[in-house]
C-alpha cells in the first residue's frame, strides 16, 4: 500500500516515482485544485439534474427537442472558424495513451490520432500519469519505445498525425487525488495536466491545445465545458480560441441538444462526432423502461437502420449549417492474418465509410492502422481537389427529421447465438479491464467500454421485457446464469488454461453477474469495475 502524498492541497493515494513528480509538479497540481476549486460543485448538479432526467423517461416520457431552446435552433449563428491544422480530418485513428501504440498511431497513414485517456483506456494509477508522460514526450517530438523483448526500437516519424486528447467521462472520479478527502472529478484531472504540461510546445508550433469532450448528455454540460476553457485561457493570458473541442454525441439524450451544444462551446467548438457504440449503448439506457424499444443483436444495429440513419444525417445537416465539422463513427473492426478473410474485413469497412462519406461526413474512425489506406481511399473520392472537408454539403433538401425518427424502434431477432456472443465479449473484456487494458481484440473486433457496455446492457434489457430468443427461451436470471457458465468455459478454452488460472476471469463473471441481473440497470460497467483497479 503506498503511504498518501500530499501536494499543496491535494492528497495523492498513488505512487509517486520521479518521473511522475515531472507531471504532478507544485504549479500542475495549484492549476489542478482551483479548477475542481471552482467546477466540481457546478458539476455535481449537473450530474444531479441527469439522474432527475433519466426518472422522468424511466416514468414513459420519451426524449425530444427542447421547447425552452427553439430561438437557438431557428436563429442564423456559427462557430468560430476551425484553424487550419483541423479542417482536414478525413481519417482519425484511436487508442489508448500506451507509449507503443501512439507512436504507431502518430505514424499511421491518418490525418489525427485521438489519444484516449477514457473508452479504451483502463484507468490504473500507472495508465493515467504515464499516459500524460508518454502525450508530453510526443508534442516535444522525443517519444520513443523499444520492446523489452525484442528489442525492436519505436520512433516518431517526420510528420506524424496531429494529436487530440480525449479526458475521460464527466461521471468518472479520479480516485487517486483527493482535495479535502474527496475525490475530484477525473476529466478535469486529465484536461488540466495535459493542457499544463503542453500549451507552451504547442504554442511554439503554431498550434493549439485540442480535446474530444465524451458523453455529454445536455447543452448545460457544454457550457460548464466553456467555462472551463475560458477560466483557462485567461489563467494563462492565451487567446479565446487557444482551446478546441470536438464532441462526441453518443448520448440520446445530446442528440436533440446539438445546436445547442455548439452554441455553448462556439468559441471552443470544432464539429461534433457520431460515436454510434455508446450512442446504441445510451439508446438502451435511456428507454430501458420502454418495452417498444427493446434493441436486437448488436450486430443487427447498423448504421442503416433507421435510428441510427436519421442521428448521422441530422448531425451533419446541424454542423455544417453551424460551420462545424461532422465526424463519423468507428470501423471496430481489425485486419485479419488470413488474406481471403481480410478482403471480406476490407469489403465491410468499405461499405461502411461509403455510407458516411455519402451522407456528407467530414471524417471518420478507424481503431487499427491497417484500415487507414481503406478509409482514407473512401473519403478522398467525396473530397474534392483542393477541399479539406465537406462542410459544402448542407442537406438542405433533407425532409425535417423528428423526435419520432431518432427513437424510431429497430427490427431483428434477439438470438441465441448473440446473447452468448455477448457474454463472451463481456467477460473477456471485463477482465481486460480491470487488469489494465481498456481496448481488446475479440473475435475480430477491436472492443473497448462503449461496445462491452452494449454486450451487457442487452442482455440486462431483454431479460427486463421478458424478451424470447430465437431458440424461444424466455431470457431470465436463470437462463443467463446457466449461459454465464457454459460461455466462460468456452472462453476458458480459447484463452488456455495457463491464462485462465493466472488471469481474474472468475472476478469478472462475478462482475458481469452482478450488473446485468441488477434490478436497476447499473450506469456505466466501469463504475464497479474500478473498485478493482489499482
Amino acid at each position: 500500500m503506498t503511504e498518501p502524498t500530499q501536494i499543496g492541497e491535494m492528497t495523492f493515494l498513488g505512487k509517486l516515482s520521479p518521473a511522475y513528480q515531472e507531471i504532478l509538479t507544485p504549479e500542475a497540481v495549484t492549476f489542478l485544485t482551483e479548477l475542481v476549486r471552482e467546477f466540481q460543485p457546478r458539476l455535481q448538479q449537473l450530474l444531479a439534474e441527469r439522474a432527475k432526467r433519466q426518472a422522468i423517461f424511466d416514468e414513459g416520457q420519451l426524449p425530444g427537442f427542447l421547447t425552452e431552446t427553439k430561438e437557438i435552433r431557428d436563429s442564423h449563428w456559427t462557430v468560430s472558424p476551425i484553424p487550419q491544422d483541423l479542417q482536414d480530418r478525413r481519417v482519425e485513428i484511436t487508442g489508448p495513451v500506451d507509449r507503443k501504440m501512439i507512436i504507431n498511431a502518430l505514424n499511421a497513414n491518418v490525418n489525427v490520432f485521438m489519444a484516449d485517456f477514457e473508452d479504451s483506456q483502463s484507468p490504473t494509477w500507472e495508465g493515467v500519469i504515464e499516459g500524460q508522460i508518454n502525450l508530453r514526450d510526443a508534442n516535444l517530438g522525443t517519444i520513443e519505445y523499444v520492446h523489452p523483448t525484442t528489442g525492436k526500437e519505436y520512433t516518431l516519424k517526420e510528420d506524424p498525425a496531429l494529436l487530440i486528447a480525449r479526458v475521460r467521462g464527466l461521471h468518472l472520479q479520479e480516485k487517486h487525488v483527493q482535495l479535502q478527502q474527496q475525490s475530484i472529478p477525473a476529466s478535469l484531472f486529465d484536461f488540466a495536466l495535459y493542457f499544463f504540461h503542453n500549451w507552451q510546445v504547442r504554442k511554439q508550433q503554431g498550434t493549439g491545445v485540442y480535446y474530444y469532450l465524451p458523453k455529454l448528455q445536455s447543452h448545460h454540460e457544454a457550457a460548464w465545458w466553456s467555462d472551463v476553457f475560458k477560466y483557462t485561457e485567461s489563467r494563462f493570458q492565451l487567446p479565446e480560441g487557444t482551446i478546441r473541442a470536438t464532441v462526441l454525441i453518443e448520448t440520446l439524450p445530446a442528440v436533440f441538444e446539438m445546436n445547442e451544444i455548439l452554441f455553448a462551446l462556439r468559441e471552443h467548438i470544432v464539429g461534433l462526432n457520431c460515436g454510434r457504440w455508446d450512442y446504441i449503448f445510451s439508446y438502451i439506457k435511456t428507454l430501458r423502461n420502454h418495452a417498444d424499444r427493446v434493441l436486437p443483436d448488436r450486430q443487427k444495429v447498423t448504421m442503416d437502420q433507421p435510428f441510427l440513419s436519421a442521428y448521422s444525417r441530422l448531425l451533419i445537416r446541424t454542423c455544417h449549417r453551424r460551420g462545424a465539422l461532422a465526424m463519423g463513427g468507428m470501423a471496430a473492426l481489425i485486419p485479419a492474418k488470413n488474406e481471403m478473410a481480410n478482403a471480406r474485413v476490407l469489403q465491410k469497412v468499405r461499405e461502411d465509410k461509403e455510407l458516411e462519406a455519402r451522407n456528407g461526413h467530414d471524417g471518420t474512425w478507424i481503431a487499427h492502422p491497417g484500415l487507414a489506406d481503406t478509409a482514407l481511399d473512401v473519403f478522398n473520392q467525396y473530397i474534392p481537389e483542393g477541399k479539406f472537408n465537406q462542410l459544402h454539403v448542407l442537406r438542405e433538401d433533407d425532409p425535417e427529421i423528428t423526435a419520432k425518427d431518432l427513437l424510431a424502434p429497430c427490427p431483428g431477432e434477439c438470438t441465441e447465438n448473440g446473447m452468448r456472443n455477448n457474454i463472451r465479449v463481456a467477460i473477456q473484456y471485463i477482465e481486460a479491464w480491470i487488469n489494465g487494458n481498456g481496448c481488446v481484440p475479440i473475435y475480430g473486433l477491436m472492443e473497448d467500454a462503449a461496445t462491452a457496455e452494449i454486450a451487457r446492457t442487452s442482455i440486462w434489457q431483454w431479460m427486463r421485457h421478458g424478451r424470447k430468443l430465437d431458440s424461444g427461451k424466455a431470457v431470465t436470471v436463470t437462463l443467463f446464469r446457466e449461459m454465464l457458465q457454459e460461455e466462460s468455459l468456452i472462453v476458458r478454452q480459447e484463452v488456455g488454461e495457463a491464462r485462465w488460472e493466472t488471469g481474474s476471469f472468475e472476478l469478472a463473471m462475478n462482475i458481469l453477474d452482478e450488473i446485468t441481473t441488477s434490478e436497476e440497470l447499473v450506469d456505466f460497467l466501469t463504475l464497479p469495475a474500478y473498485n478493482h483497479l489499482n
